[in-house]
């Protein structure tokens, strides 16, 4: 029994201190996001995306990089860009960009897993269109794409935004700003779940879980082994979106499982296969039917975990070749100075102060701000409930484990 409290105690306080790492690096980039998405509407996108393919390709990639990384709010978007006329190619170039080569995406993964997982999750994203981009051209499915916009010309049309104005205007007034803090607000609702789950999760994982577990289920893995065959690193490949699969959890909220996965000696190739699996997962999958169709909902899977599987080998291999694969040393799960003062400490204090504050604008001009919002994908009723609960069921288990851990120890 007094193990499983001090477990239970190390578990609340891991969960608490990986959010209180991450805590500015949230606020930061759903900041950025925000912006983006108030400033440059999807509208404008689709002006200057061109006929030529290398050209929508290109900016796909781009209006995808400067776009929103909630898995909904991307789909949404993809959707509606394609529905206006975007290439499917260019359609998927977006969608892996909004979801992958996103900012506040990176801050994340560079707090919790180093400099060389950044570089990979930004050119794994490149790859990852790239490769869809070949695969898209030789299977060359135009039944698909074609029935695929038959299924959305029925749809009412309610995203029109007004463009006619120009944004270094907009960006001086204070409705304007109204709208990015209802926007961010948005992004939080969007989040708050996810990460609250994702969290807890893997401060559970961390104290609870043998290494042993890990060695099972991923071939080979072990604190300080870093030599693999190829066959392992590809069971790696595979059995990392298949737990991804199993969370239901968005990409922000991975990320400290993707650590553990890696501190625990699981390979680089089968972290970030894991990361980059947000969009393989069972909703997914769902929403994109309800878009298109199940037959191409399943094309684009297929599409994606193709892709995964060739963008994870050659990052792996690269970053081998050239000597700069990551030590699973560089990854501390449990960390007894999670709340010391430093840099982090002030970081979150100046951010939760700005974060206060648009807070506090966006419920003062919510009225004014209420016509401007972007379209979100249609999420399962059900699964949203039981994400509500759990996360309510996490609140319940971080505080009484904090107790454990502060008074009862």
């Amino acid at each position: 029994m007094n193990d499983f409290l001090k477990q239970w105690g190390e578990a609340a306080y891991t969960t608490t201190g990986f959010f209180w790492m991450a805590l500015w690096a949230f606020v930061l980039g759903y900041i950025i996001s925000s912006m983006i998405q108030v400033f440059v509407t999807e509208k404008r996108m689709q002006k200057t995306m061109g006929e030529n393919e290398k050209k929508s390709v290109l900016l796909g990639t781009f209006f995808g990089f400067i776009s929103s990384s909630c898995s909904f709010a991307a789909l949404a978007s993809t959707k509606s860009i394609f529905k206006k006329g975007a290439s499917f190619v260019s359609s998927i170039a977006f969608l892996l960009a909004s979801t992958n080569l996103v900012i506040e995406l990176g801050i994340i993964i560079s707090i919790f897993l180093g400099w060389q997982f950044v570089v990979g999750e930004y050119v794994g994203g490149i790859l990852l269109i790239l490769i869809c981009w070949i695969l898209i051209r030789i299977i060359n499915p135009k039944k698909l794409i074609s029935k695929a916009r038959k299924n959305l010309e029925s749809e009412d049309s309610n995203d029109e935004m007004d463009d006619s104005k120009d944004w270094k205007k907009q960006i001086q007034k204070e409705t304007s700003w109204a709208r990015v803090a209802k926007k961010y607000k948005m992004e939080w609702q969007m989040v708050w779940k996810d990460v609250t789950v994702g969290f807890t999760i893997a401060g559970i994982v961390a104290a609870f879980v043998p290494d042993s577990f890990f060695q099972t289920l991923f071939i080979n893995s072990g604190k300080g082994n870093t030599d693999f065959t190829f066959f392992e690193i590809l069971e790696h490949i595979i059995v990392g979106p298949v737990a991804a699969f199993l969370t239901f959890i968005g990409s922000m909220g991975n990320i400290p499982l993707a650590a553990l996965l890696f501190g625990k000696g699981v390979s680089f190739a089968g972290v970030m296969a894991f990361i980059f699996s947000d969009l393989v997962v069972f909703p997914v999958l769902r929403i994109n039917a309800k878009y298109y169709g199940w037959k191409m909902s399943i094309f684009i899977v297929f599409l994606l975990f193709t892709a995964l599987i060739g963008t994870s080998l050659a990052l792996h291999y690269t970053f081998d070749l050239f000597n700069i694969l990551p030590d699973p040393s560089q990854v501390k799960i449990q960390d007894s100075e999670f709340f010391k003062v430093d840099y982090t400490f002030f970081l979150n204090l100046a951010f939760l102060v700005i974060s206060g504050y648009l807070i506090y604008l966006g419920f003062f001009k919510k009225k004014d701000v209420e016509h401007s919002m972007s379209e979100m994908a249609p999420k399962s009723q059900l699964l949203e409930s039981i994400l509500k609960y759990a996360a309510f069921i996490c609140y319940a288990w971080l505080a009484g484990g904090l107790i454990v851990k502060f008074f009862m120890n």
